[in-house]
């Protein structure tokens, strides 16, 4: 349990994310998210917080069942494209000293999924999901 005081975004975000390099091809990313069973990956630009990039975002990038590609066309379609051609380069974040509540009414409010988390130089510090979000409730309920 981790109190009632107020919970802050740092009491519950992941720590240390997964990062992918902007350079790197869709390919590598779909393989990072399915090995390490995620669904989003902030991106660097030479090793500095530069975007975001999700399962969904490559999904939309992604040709459609409906392309007249094969699978094999497809594969090389997206070997060929790079982290940079589809993710966001301006995600929403927020500070680790943020109160959780500002961070859940921004997810609400934007309908998002997660936060990428930055300190006051605007570098990683962790990912706010809303797993993260699921188990901070969880903690509170159990307090009653």
């Amino acid at each position: 349990m981790k109190g009632n005081a107020m919970q802050t975004v740092e009491q519950w975000m992941t720590r240390n994310p997964i990062t992918i390099e902007e350079s790197a091809s869709i390919i590598e990313a779909i393989h990072l998210l399915k090995e390490k069973d995620i669904r989003r990956l902030p991106v660097t630009c030479k090793g500095k917080f530069c975007g975001l990039i999700t399962d969904r975002m490559i999904k939309e990038y992604a040709p459609g069942k409906s392309t007249p590609l094969d699978t094999w066309e497809v594969h090389y379609v997206l070997s060929k494209a790079t982290v940079r051609d589809a993710m966001n380069p301006t995600p929403y974040t927020i500070h680790p000293d943020a109160p959780l509540c500002q961070a859940a009414q921004l997810v609400h409010d934007k309908k998002l999924y997660g936060l990428c988390v930055t300190d006051k130089n605007g570098d990683l510090v962790g990912l706010l999901t809303t797993t993260n979000f699921m188990e901070a409730l969880i903690d509170i309920c159990s307090m009653s």
